[in-house]
């Protein structure tokens, strides 16, 4: 018989705890008895290492949270539209090929929505 997990996994965390940076690493900090300083120097890596990740192979996985890919757009030229507001002509302007990363949450994490 399989149990429902709860992404949680055991921690308490307060409802008034503000979702920056600050209040993330607080709350981190409270429910784990690790000093702040230390959660935030193990963000800093995680982000860091994702950023490494991302660039070197294109995807980087953040088990039970989500996954990330670098996705590549291409390049768009000038065109001709109608601004839908006022019914004018106008040209929407070129945009340059770019990269950018998605997000896509795992299944754990949208287990633990339910």
């Amino acid at each position: 018989m399989a149990t429902r997990r709860s992404g949680s996994e055991g921690y308490a965390f307060g409802r008034d705890a503000a979702q920056t940076k600050s209040g993330v690493l607080n709350a981190v900090s409270a429910a784990t008895g690790v000093p702040r300083q230390h959660v935030g120097k193990v963000v800093g890596a995680l982000a860091a290492l994702a950023a490494i990740e991302l660039a070197r192979r294109g995807t980087f996985t953040m088990p039970g949270v989500a996954k990330m890919k670098v996705v590549k757009k291409a390049a768009t030229k000038a065109r001709k539209g109608i601004n839908p507001f006022t019914k004018e002509p106008m040209i929407f302007k070129a945009k340059p090929a770019r990269k950018l990363v998605k997000l896509r949450p795992v299944k754990a994490l949208k287990d633990a929505l339910k």
